[in-house]
């Protein structure tokens, strides 16, 4: 699950960064918050709090 979680997490902050059309009057926001995120999963999972299998 938790490998899964990381997967989405990327996808999710590729799709937040203001490069593409949609999302350039969003800013950096989106895109910080999830790559947060994905640091505090990482450390989790790292640290063994979260499962890396299914």
């Amino acid at each position: 699950m938790g490998f899964l979680l990381l997967i989405v997490l990327i996808v999710l902050l590729l799709g937040g960064l203001p490069r593409w059309n949609y999302s350039r009057n969003w800013g950096y926001g989106p895109s910080s918050l999830l790559g947060l995120a994905l640091v505090i999963v990482l450390v989790l999972l790292l640290a063994g709090y979260i499962p890396r299998g299914f």
